[in-house]
């Protein structure tokens, strides 16, 4: 496999790096003795309600740190911080923290398996390749990614992101003005690695294994400080190997019921990557107490398949309007993947506490696919030689900012805006036996995006039982593209009133209930908007052609949602969270026979086809045993449970639900620590049912059991130094779909069955 970089020499040269970092601080020292131990960062009043417990032992920690200081050069400075619970607990909007306990106790190595055992959410497609990242069990769109509260580039996938780069994960179920409202199931916030939490080099080196394909991953994460400057590199390099199975049966059946079509299809893929993850982070404190924050982020990756596509036309009616298939396909690509994105912060305080933050940034994207597929018939002779090749460059420029002025005791405003540019310019080129494939093959796509918003948003304690927050934020979006001299354009704008409400139950010190009201929208994403299609090699109702529709509206929603929460006195808690939302310009996609300058072909685009109604109640419960039996082994239990309903009012009965959203989803895990050895044991069983959807009511899409069981072991050799065995995936179950389409006098049934496989990892973990 030919990769862009070699993943010894790049491991050598990060370890060398780490050295003249290492050597640079340590002359810093020299000249600065102080030693902060668990110092934690100051944070921001915004979503945050302290209690009356929480601000005592905060003056305690104060009275203490004052009564140690002497006149010794060296100064010790002891605060434990928050935990995510008390994280999640002072926060006014329903916002769910998970820190680096979460995404190291697996020995994960993409976000996605992270992700996909956290409350309420879900990964599209079939276990262990990753997916759409879902919330309420809504489809594809309906959350909102963020990385450091900036929206993720087109065309990058979380999956690639690497846990060792990412310093917790936010799950906001509700909305709040300073982020995009284009969260109606609910936003993800992932934040990269920061400097002032980590204290040590550190060191991980994974091995994986599926299949008998080996996979190497290394990270490395080093801090440090000169002078007034902070930094942090986070990097890793990674190379994966897979192969994928699948098996197509389908049958296609006429208005008088006679058999016009019956196939099976195999199709197996092998696939090779390796990549590299950059991402440093540096803050300055200037004299005056301003404080400049530069994160840049880079990923780069390269990867390569080949595999063969074997088709067993059972018969063919004369009657039948697919082309013959083709025999046996032959296929191979490439893919090349670039992101550069920065993210900068400039702080300002005033006199009278104010606060002024600034945000810049800017972002590259380069995409660049190619495919060859040589066909031939039951006699292997060349029927069709099908080339694709696709070339896609994004670069945006974000700008923003949030002002924020104390009102009092206990009351805190802030206003702000949002800008944000985007340009897309890509060509695409289908060719069929060196003929075009679409009119517009080989055509410059040039299309632009703008993003404006301003927002404000008031947050109180009304007392030391009562939070309130109260948020209006308006955004316009302006999307235009250009193609074969054609030029189309759509705009949008929401306003977006905001409202939580946080009662700390009187006399129960560790219960409160939540109350949440929001207006969000799903904006059209720009695939869906352009003109240029994607072409479907086996052209037919289940896999036709996709297309896009410049007149698209965004979906509208208006929901509330109403939690209780109980915390333990260990580290743990009980909670249970309703959601109802109501969407307006529903998007779905419809499948029509059309006519080509190559002839009839089925083509898929959106549209708006009217309202929808989704509820579901979220229920969540980790805790240690010894809360319950203080004598008890010392096992961690997580677990949650999510169970949904809805209804697309203007598709038919009964499976009219919205798109991809299961019946419920469900997740199990424990920690074990044995007594007398520093073993750990523990697993977690991801369960979502079967389920199927009727997306219009010519087509019901059936989805099959995903059960996924993970377990892992970890010996701690010492503090430093740790060893982790995992297995994902162990049960390895085949997923399984199918598609009925019942469209023209024409039925068809694609039965699809995906291989899924075991992944072995080993891990070693040190800190330097």
């Amino acid at each position: 496999m030919r990769v862009p970089f070699n993943i010894s020499y790049l491991t050598l040269s990060i370890i060398g790096a780490i050295s003249s970092l290492q050597a640079a601080q340590a002359q810093s020292s020299l000249t600065e003795q102080k030693v902060v131990v668990g110092e934690a960062p100051a944070e921001k009043k915004e979503n945050t309600a302290v209690s009356p417990e929480q601000k005592a032992a905060s003056q305690t920690r104060v009275k203490k740190s004052d009564a140690t200081t002497t006149d010794n050069i060296q100064k010790v400075v002891i605060d434990g911080g928050r935990s995510d619970d008390d994280a999640r607990r002072q926060s006014t909007a329903a916002k769910l923290i998970f820190g680096r306990e979460e995404l190291d106790r697996n020995g994960d190595t993409n976000l996605g398996e992270v992700l996909k055992r956290l409350p309420g959410v879900t990964i599209g497609g079939r276990p262990g390749r990753g997916g759409d990242i879902r919330m309420r069990g809504m489809g594809s769109g309906y959350t909102q990614i963020l990385i450091n509260g900036e929206r993720a580039p087109r065309g990058f996938s979380i999956d690639s992101l690497s846990p060792d780069q990412v310093e917790r994960i936010e799950v906001i179920r509700g909305a709040v003005a300073e982020f995009s409202t284009q969260a109606i199931a609910g936003t993800i916030n992932i934040v990269l690695r920061e400097d002032y939490k980590q204290k040590n080099v550190e060191l991980k080196a994974s091995l994986g294994t599926e299949q008998n394909r080996l996979s190497p991953n290394v990270s490395v994460s080093f801090p440090g400080e000169v002078g007034n400057l902070s930094y942090a590199v986070n990097a890793s390099v990674f190379q994966n190997h897979q192969r994928d199975q699948s098996t197509t049966n389908a049958i296609e059946t006429a208005s008088d019921g006679s058999t016009n079509l019956s196939q099976n299809e195999y199709d197996e893929t092998h696939r090779q990557s390796a990549g590299i993850h950059f991402a440093p982070r540096f803050n300055y404190k200037f004299e005056n107490g301003d404080t400049l924050m530069f994160q840049p982020f880079i990923m780069r990756s390269h990867s390569t398949f080949d595999g063969i596509s074997v088709v067993d036309q059972i018969y063919r009616a004369p009657t039948a309007i697919e082309p013959p298939a083709y025999a046996v396909a032959n296929n191979s690509g490439s893919a090349d993947t670039t992101f550069i994105r920065s993210f900068g912060n400039w702080q300002h305080k005033f006199d009278d506490n104010a606060k002024l933050a600034v945000r810049f940034g800017g972002g590259y994207g380069k995409m660049q696919n190619s495919s060859l597929s040589n066909e031939l018939d039951v006699n292997a002779n060349p029927v069709a030689v099908v080339t694709v090749a696709t070339n896609i460059v994004d670069k945006t420029l974000n700008n923003g900012g949030k002002y924020t002025k104390p009102i009092g005791e206990g009351q805190t405003f802030a206003a702000g805006w949002e800008l944000e540019l985007g340009r897309r310019n890509e060509t695409s080129v289908s060719l069929n036996n060196g003929k075009p494939q679409f009119q517009d093959s080989g055509d410059d796509l040039s299309a632009s995006t703008k993003r404006f918003a301003v927002f404000a948003q008031d947050e109180a304690d009304l007392s030391a039982q009562v939070s309130v927050y109260a948020g209006l934020r308006w955004e316009g979006i302006r999307t235009s593209s250009s193609l074969a001299g054609l030029d189309v354009g759509n705009s949008s704008s929401v306003w977006s009133p905001i409202a939580h409400a946080v009662w700390r139950i009187p006399g129960e010190s560790k219960d409160q209930i939540r109350i949440s009201y929001a207006t969000t929208y799903r904006a059209p994403v720009l695939n869906d908007l352009i003109a240029i299609p994607s072409i479907s090699n086996l052209n037919s109702p289940t896999r036709p052609d996709r297309i896009g529709n410049p007149s698209l509206k965004p979906e509208l929603s208006k929901g509330i949602d109403l939690a209780f929460e109980h915390y333990l006195s260990r580290a743990g808690l009980l909670s249970a969270n309703f959601f109802v939302r109501n969407i307006n310009d529903l998007m779905r996609r419809t499948t029509q026979l059309v006519n080509e300058p190559t002839g009839q072909r089925w083509v898929s685009s959106p549209i708006n086809i009217g309202q929808a109604t989704t509820k579901g109640i979220e229920l969540e419960a980790k805790f240690q045993l010894k809360e319950f039996l203080p004598d008890g082994p010392a096992i961690d239990f997580r677990s949650n449970y999510s169970r949904f309903w809805s209804r697309v009012d203007t598709v038919q009965g009964p499976y009219n639900k919205i798109d991809q959203q299961p019946p419920y989803t469900a997740n199990a895990g424990f920690d074990y620590r044995l007594s007398g050895i520093p073993v750990t044991l523990g697993g977690n069983l991801n369960l979502t049912p079967g389920y199927s959807i009727q997306s219009t009511d010519t087509q019901l899409n059936v989805i099959g059991l995903k059960r996924q069981i993970d377990i892992y072991g970890l010996w701690k050799f010492n503090p430093d130094l740790q060893l982790r065995l995992s297995a994902n995936n162990f049960r390895a179950n085949d997923y399984v779909t199918s598609t009925d389409v019942s469209l023209g006098g024409v039925n068809r049934l694609d039965y699809v069955t995906n291989k899924t496989y075991t992944t072995f990892s080993l891990r070693l973990e040190m800190k330097l």
